[in-house]
């Protein structure tokens, strides 16, 4: 019974994917991200059925173990760059530092404004890097993974949305800026965002996104020393 309930939440979630991607070729707009619309259409779905997390989870299990495949073809395009990515390595390395640092300023700043408790200071600080390394970064100080889970997803999601505004105002139109800008501030959503202006901006995005999580690894203690 478990397995043939899996076997339905696959389907039922590339379905609801294959909605949210033909909506959004068909209305190009960042407010209809797939990513976005498919995970609405799901909650809408189980909400409606009266279905549990855990029960989705049986099928939703298995395509999370298709992540780490996911991310490892992304040295794809890397490898058909890689003449470039040598010449760009200089601004690459220091637009995601840049970025690695204004991603942590920007959660630890405005939580303290808000007056938010330390816990939850800790679950929104590494919010702009990949899903595992804010878990990781997470647990080490002792904020809570589940919210910090959520806040990644808010910050890839959102920096997805506001991409195209926020490159307009700034005057962002090379694919260096928008691929180390997409990379460092909206992690895995945004490398996949980025990969549709063209391999060479997918390739920045991606390697901005791993260079983002070692930097905000490495800074994240200093940083609460200084703001804490």
């Amino acid at each position: 019974m478990k397995f043939l309930l899996g076997i339905f939440f696959v389907i039922l979630t590339i379905i609801a994917f294959v909605i949210a991607k033909w909506l959004y070729k068909r209305v190009y707009t960042p407010l209809l991200l797939p990513l976005t619309v498919a995970t609405v259409l799901i909650i809408v779905f189980l909400l409606v059925f009266k279905i549990d997390f855990d029960t989705y989870m049986l099928g939703g299990d298995w395509i999370s173990e298709l992540l780490g495949p996911a991310v490892v073809a992304l040295a794809y395009p890397l490898y058909q760059q890689r003449d470039r990515l040598k010449e760009l390595l200089l601004p690459l390395v220091v637009g995601s530092f840049i970025g690695a640092n204004v991603g942590i300023l920007s959660g630890l700043l405005l939580t303290k404004w808000f007056g938010f408790s330390d816990v939850l200071i800790y679950s929104i600080a590494p919010k702009s890097v990949t899903t595992p390394v804010a878990v990781e970064i997470t647990e080490d100080l002792g904020g809570i993974i589940s919210l910090a889970a959520v806040f990644v997803m808010v910050a890839g999601v959102g920096g997805v949305i506001m991409s195209k505004y926020v490159f307009r105002i700034f005057g962002l139109d090379t694919p260096i800026g928008k691929g180390v800008g997409m990379g460092s501030a909206s992690h895995g959503i945004g490398t996949a965002k980025a990969l549709e202006g063209g391999e060479l901006e997918g390739s920045l995005s991606s390697i901005a996104m791993i260079l983002s999580a070692v930097f905000v690894s490495f800074l994240m203690p200093f940083m609460l020393a200084l703001f804490m």
